[in-house]
């Protein structure tokens, strides 16, 4: 039986494999710890790492002590305020004075603080996070292989030799091999002929050059045309192949009453989103999709920064992502999900052209609909034609944001796991 013995370090001499026990170990604390560090910074910054602080309670190891216990009787000396048979209550742990108080007079102990690195901090940040509905499809556990070329190989099956690689091979070995017997055949034949310029064919000399020939002739032929050495296979290899694919629609309203609290406040809810699917999923598309009077798809970059702005008709959006399902995402091959931000300001007689969209033309094809209404009010006309849409169809889903500190709440209860849904 062998032992591995982990001794990898991290960072001041830490041991790696000692740092993840620790992670495992404190989980539920430090991912509480983390929760409440997403509250006093930037969304655009989850990134970093951070340092956390746990409290010190959470860390003590358990000890056993010896404390007097039971029913005491004393009698102190120059006691003026008690006398005997009085009952003195037992004072509560930690409260006799020591320095191993809980804070009072200054003699508490500090929180236990330590850093988590940026992957560490990601891990717990989405931690118990999800794509909810993934029914037909499995994106991180399914994987198959694809056979693809990858050059050539000096062993194989005969099946898969590459005729004219091994023929070059084989030449190159004929010519190296046979370069030096036939520089010593050309110079022993350059003397042979010397020789019989002055001396008999019987010439004892002459029968020695005319061996050496022989020999090195021979030596020569004796080369293999061919050697096992030559053979060339052409060489295949398996590169894993997820066999479903994903793909997030980001539409977001940048209409004229989205001001830029809540243009911000929706950008923030995005870059989550993305961050989320770009780092959970190794195979997984998004689709950036702006909308006011009309809708438009765009890049990265001009979805969180560019600034137009115009009417509000929500309805181009779903058209639109209908168009793109249609061209290039078939139901069949992807699992398709919409995100969609908005203050909920529409045309009166677009709302229920959105609702309709969605029942009859939209929904038959996703695995999930988010909807975020970004309002500190009450509901917009939107809101209340979306709520339909909710009470018939269990994969949509809406939510309301009033201001920056719900956004990351409002997130994880749109994707955390639901357990009783998984599907073996």
């Amino acid at each position: 039986m062998h032992h591995l013995i982990d001794r990898r370090l991290n960072g001041k001499n830490k041991s790696a494999v000692n740092r993840e026990r620790f992670l495992k170990r404190f989980k539920t604390q430090i991912r509480d710890a983390v929760a409440r560090s997403v509250k006093d910074r930037s969304i655009t910054d989850i990134e970093r790492g951070e340092k956390v602080s746990i409290p010190v309670r959470d860390v003590n190891e358990p000890t056993l002590g010896h404390a007097a216990g039971g029913v005491w009787e004393r009698v102190f000396p120059g006691n003026k305020e008690y006398l005997r048979g009085d009952q003195i209550s037992r004072p509560e742990s930690g409260g006799g004075g020591g320095s191993g108080g809980s804070g009072q007079g200054g003699g508490g102990e500090d929180d236990f603080v330590f850093d988590l690195s940026r992957e560490e901090f990601l891990n717990f940040f989405f931690d118990e996070l999800e794509l909810p509905n993934l029914i037909k499809r499995q994106l991180t556990q399914t994987i198959t292989f694809k056979s693809v070329r990858a050059g050539f190989t000096s062993d194989g099956t005969p099946t898969n030799i590459h005729v004219l690689r091994s023929l070059r091979s084989a030449l190159g070995r004929r010519i190296a091999l046979s370069a030096e017997p036939m520089r010593e055949l050309n110079e022993a034949q350059e003397d042979l002929d010397q020789l019989l310029e002055t001396r008999g064919e019987h010439d004892p000399v002459v029968k020695a050059a005319l061996e050496k020939i022989h020999l090195l002739k021979a030596r020569v032929a004796a080369i293999p045309f061919i050697d096992p050495f030559d053979l060339k296979y052409s060489n295949r290899t398996r590169i894993p192949m997820p066999t479903t694919q994903a793909v997030m629609f980001c539409v977001m309203d940048v209409s004229g009453s989205m001001d830029e609290n809540k243009k911000d406040i929706a950008k923030r809810f995005f870059i989550l989103l993305y961050l989320f699917l770009t780092r959970i999923y190794e195979k997984i598309e998004v689709v950036f999709i702006r909308h006011h009077t009309q809708a438009y798809e765009v890049n990265e970059d001009e979805f969180f920064h560019a600034r137009d702005t115009g009417g509000t008709v929500v309805s181009s959006a779903l058209k639109l992502t209908r168009q793109i399902i249609e061209a290039r995402y078939p139901s069949s091959d992807w699992n398709i999900y919409v995100a969609q931000a908005s203050d909920g300001d529409n045309w009166d007689s677009d709302s229920p052209q959105c609702r309709e969209l969605l029942v009859n033309t939209l929904l038959p094809l996703l695995q999930y609909y988010a909807y975020v209404e970004i309002t500190e009010g009450e509901p917009q006309n939107l809101w209340y034609e979306y709520e339909m849409v909710a009470q018939t169809h269990k994969e949509f889903a809406m939510r309301r944001i009033r201001d920056a500190s719900e956004i990351w709440p409002v997130f994880r209860d749109l994707f955390r796991k639901h357990p009783e849904k998984a599907v073996a």
